[in-house]
């Protein structure tokens, strides 16, 4: 049963979806059992839910939309796309995003939907956030071609986009400026798309941003006039420079990799999503969505972490691979960039007894008052980090990999924890306390450091303990660790599970047990008299 395992691993927040055509079959007529007996399980459970909305968009597609949506294209209009040869439109399986009967008949459902949340959980809060459709963008080309797209796209740039584009305070997303150095210049009244944003495809998939958007946002402030709680949009990830995708260990055809990673072209990947280089433009046109959160399976982790960091946006992670790469990644996320959530796809298929997510997500649980305390506090105080699997082709590149930060006059090395044998995977967080005092938590690796105050000769640890934590978050020392623990009292070890002694007698790795360490440094200066 999905609700047991997942109690099994630890879970706190599960995703689901409700769509559309579960709840409208006919219209006007709304039926949510379903929808609470999913609630009324979550609760039995102790778990918390986050909806996902289903509505026009999911995927790129229009497919879960009711058949009386489906069946009257008169009335909903789809989207069109040319064939290869660029001379025949065809219709999609797309409600065009330029439709207005189609964006009041989902923001009408929407609306009854969060009425009801209202009414049926707002004292429970089992509900504590909703997505705004799916991975929403047109596929199959980079603009719609349909009778309504075309008559918008003859009209010049709607003036308040333009404003926003000359006018704006803040500074406009690195890849948006990257595309449109002179926007600033271009951007004016009664301009054209084109004249605005080129002639290729950059103002196309523009033009569609602009439309899905504004779309979205009459979908999410109807409903968040009925009940208001967090909001977000997801994305389908597009990539312009293979250099931004991690692959490696992946084997994948090239079908399924444009899938998972998205590709340069809009249209391959959904044309108007809010990928990094239109994410000003749905910041912009849709205030009631709270946050853009990227689907993240096969990009660089950190760098996507990043792009969606931008003016000051709420990091979640809604959807990413669930495998042991993903799950070393997802500490990265919770110190370096204050992620509110990580969420790995198909996570209900794993068992829990065999799954690492399950001994992660214990152990974040359980330290979570010292993660949340130190995001709310003094994030600048943290640093999470990983390092993967090696194999033949990348343990040279992999075993010299460190994390480097400074807290204060403290330079914190982080590298893959020493072993006699092969070198294991790890992932981690250090939380700086305060006064030389630092926490450890994670497995895999181990912690060197260094005073950055001109004159110090010699840095070292003055106390280290390996920790436990009670039901309450609270830490107790378990044991004290010195000498041969610390090498001499300059490194601490985090060790793996199962440390590989490489045939080396002696066991002086101590195998991780708790995860947890605090340790303090302490330095001394030395005047020439001292030596």
């Amino acid at each position: 049963m999905v609700w047991s395992n997942m109690k099994a691993m630890n879970v706190n927040t599960l995703l689901g979806a409700v769509t559309w055509e579960m709840i409208e079959p006919v219209e006007g007529q709304f039926c949510f059992d379903k929808l609470d007996n999913l609630i009324r399980e979550a609760r039995q459970y102790r778990k918390k839910l986050v909806l996902l909305w289903f509505g026009s968009f999911k995927n790129g597609l229009s497919s879960y939309v009711p058949a009386w949506v489906k069946q009257d294209v008169k009335r909903f209009t789809r989207a069109h796309f040319r064939d290869s040869t660029g001379a025949n439109a065809r219709t999609l399986n797309l409600l065009s995003p330029f439709c207005h009967n189609s964006w009041e008949a989902d923001a009408k459902a929407f609306a009854a939907l969060m009425k009801h949340l209202k009414s049926y959980d707002e004292a429970h809060s089992t509900v504590i956030m909703v997505q705004v459709e799916n991975e929403t963008g047109l596929l199959g080309d980079s603009r719609d071609r349909s009778h309504l797209a075309d008559e918008e796209f003859q009209k010049p740039v709607p003036l308040d986009l333009v404003q926003f584009l000359a006018q704006s305070d803040r500074s406009l997303h690195p890849t948006f400026m990257k595309r449109f150095p002179d926007i600033k210049t271009k951007a004016v009244m009664n301009s054209t798309w084109q004249e605005v944003f080129g002639d290729g495809v950059e103002a196309n998939e523009t033009f569609m941003a602009h439309a899905f958007s504004k779309y979205v946002e009459h979908v999410a402030a109807a409903g968040k006039m009925e009940y208001n709680i967090p909001m977000y949009s997801n994305v389908w990830l597009n990539f312009n420079d293979p250099a931004v995708l991690d692959t490696a260990g992946v084997n994948l055809p090239a079908e399924a990799e444009t899938v998972a990673g998205g590709s340069a072209n809009p249209g391959v990947y959904p044309s108007g999503g809010a990928c990094p280089h239109v994410l000003d433009i749905w910041q912009h046109n849709a205030p009631s969505i709270d946050f853009i959160a990227p689907d993240l399976y096969l990009h660089n982790y950190t760098y996507i972490c990043q792009q969606y960091r931008h003016n000051n946006n709420i990091l979640f992670v809604p959807e990413q691979r669930r495998d042991s790469k993903g799950v070393r990644r997802m500490m990265l996320a919770y110190t370096e960039y204050a992620a509110i959530g990580c969420s790995p796809f198909g996570i209900d298929t794993l068992s829990a007894s065999s799954s690492d997510m399950t001994k992660v997500y214990k152990l974040l649980g359980s330290i979570s008052k010292h993660i949340l305390k130190a995001q709310a506090t003094r994030p600048e105080h943290m640093m999470g980090f990983f390092f993967d699997e090696l194999d033949h082709l990348t343990a040279q590149i992999q075993a010299l990999t460190h994390w480097i930060k400074n807290f204060d006059e403290w330079e914190i090395n982080i590298e893959r924890s020493f072993v006699f044998g092969k070198p294991g995977p790890g992932n981690g967080i250090v939380i700086y306390q305060g006064n030389a005092k630092f926490l450890l938590i994670g497995w895999g690796f181990q912690v060197s450091f260094r005073n950055t105050t001109p004159g110090t000769t010699f840095t070292g640890i003055l106390s280290a303990e390996k920790k436990t934590v009670d039901a309450d978050g609270n830490l107790s020392t378990l044991r004290m660790l010195n000498g041969d623990e610390l090498r001499g009292s300059e490194v601490v070890m985090m060790p793996n599970d199962n440390p590989d002694y490489g045939g080396f007698p002696i066991a002086v790795l101590i195998p991780a047990r708790t995860y947890l360490a605090e340790f303090t440094a302490y330095s001394v200066k030395e005047q020439a008299e001292d030596y």
